[in-house]
């Protein structure tokens, strides 16, 4: 499989080097988690200076025999050179149990810089704090962007580009297929054999049904609200009562698994964050296709879980904002900076144009404002609001 740097991910490896902190590499499976480390692995090599590296992969027969923590701690204890930089890299960390007890040992020892990745259902962020007693540093790695897509196929036609990648996503390992059909087998078969799989695991899940009904409202559902309970409400047929409890606890592992975020409502007006209705997207668009198929498409709400998982991965904190009953698709935060955005699919009419920027001239304060739309143009103003082609957007020439 041709491979290609991951700057973003590798430029925050790179950064951490040498911290005393547990490097935990997470994101959705098949993401490129194995392959960024072993990319980080090559450069460790070749620019630090006596680097000792220590590099397990537990997907690997030859390594086999570790998995017990025991075992484990004992066979990079002994690969331990004094006077070098010693790297300890793990891939498929859970695969042997009690590795908690490892890792925090040879991180209180302070002899090593320690890089750990896991299957997302069973080492979630919300436990790293739990199994780690020393500090944790997380990088979470999602599916290849869209500028990662045109640099993979070498693509300069941003507007033909993007229709492709609309199409065939960021899950790598379907690239490899020529055929846009197996393409979607290959998409399906990471979404059901993996993801949901590690999640029955870790949970013992035992309605698996409900899960998967679940699952295919959401993904026939992005960019509505939803809630526990209207999910429930919607799933129930012939008087068998779903528990909403039990539906809200399914939502958790997916959301653990990275195959959904969750994306919290923000008032503008009161500056406050809401605790009913949210919004779910999927960690990648083309799950939903190869699920659901591509027939009855809305490419509105495709774009907008394509607009959503790129703002996570530029690290802003995203939030469907509300304002007068009226709903603005994204409130994008970082730090002291922050985004009002709208995502369209053409806004080529007059009634659908004003329809998308209503919302965002109702909005009284400084910050910015845009419109991401498919407008095959150039950046443009109106009354003070970028509208940006999405294509351009996403590239980053905008």
């Amino acid at each position: 499989m041709k491979l290609i740097e991951r700057t973003l991910y590798m430029d925050k490896l790179k950064n951490v080097i040498g911290t005393p902190d547990i490097k935990v590499i997470t994101g959705v499976r098949r993401s490129g988690k194995s392959k960024l480390l072993e990319a980080f692995a090559l450069y460790l090599n070749n620019e630090v200076e006596n680097a000792n590296i220590i590099h397990i992969n537990f997907n690997l027969s030859e390594f086999e025999k570790l998995k017990d923590y025991h075992t484990l701690n004992d066979y990079i204890e002994n690969r331990y050179r004094s006077g070098a930089e010693n790297f300890i890299l793990i891939d498929e960390i859970q695969m042997c149990p009690g590795f908690e007890l490892t890792i925090n040992s040879l991180h209180a020892s302070e002899k090593y810089d320690i890089y750990i990745t896991g299957s997302n259902a069973f080492l979630l962020s919300s436990d790293l704090a739990t199994l780690f007693t020393g500090r944790t540093f997380e990088i979470r790695v999602y599916p290849f962007s869209f500028r990662e897509f045109l640099t993979y196929y070498d693509l300069n036609d941003v507007s033909s580009a993007f229709d492709r990648y609309v199409a065939e996503g960021g899950m790598a390992g379907s690239y490899l297929y020529r055929d846009r059909e197996e393409k979607y087998d290959y998409i399906e078969d990471v979404f059901n054999t993996l993801i949901l799989r590690d999640i029955r695991q870790k949970y013992k899940i035992r309605n698996p049904v409900l899960m998967d009904k679940i699952v295919d409202f959401l993904m026939d559902n992005i960019s509505n609200l939803s809630s526990a309970r209207n999910i429930a409400d919607a799933l129930t047929h012939n008087k068998d009562q779903i528990n909403h409890k039990t539906v809200a606890n399914y939502l958790d592992y997916l959301c653990n698994a990275f195959a959904f975020y969750k994306v919290r409502r923000y008032d503008i007006k009161g500056k406050k964050y809401l605790s009913t209705n949210d919004k779910y997207y999927l960690s990648d668009h083309t799950f939903r296709f190869a699920k659901l198929g591509t027939k009855n498409l809305d490419y509105g709400r495709v774009l907008e879980n394509i607009v959503a998982i790129e703002l996570l991965r530029r690290k802003y904190e995203v939030y469907v904002g509300v304002l007068y009953k009226k709903e603005i698709d994204f409130v994008a935060i970082k730090r002291d900076e922050k985004i009002y955005i709208q995502v369209a699919d053409h806004i080529d009419s007059p009634d659908t144009f004003q329809r998308e920027i209503d919302p965002l001239l109702k909005i009284k304060d400084a910050y910015p404002k845009i419109l991401i739309a498919r407008t095959h143009h150039d950046t443009y103003q109106y009354e003070g609001i970028r509208i940006i082609d999405i294509g351009n957007w996403l590239a980053g020439s905008n």
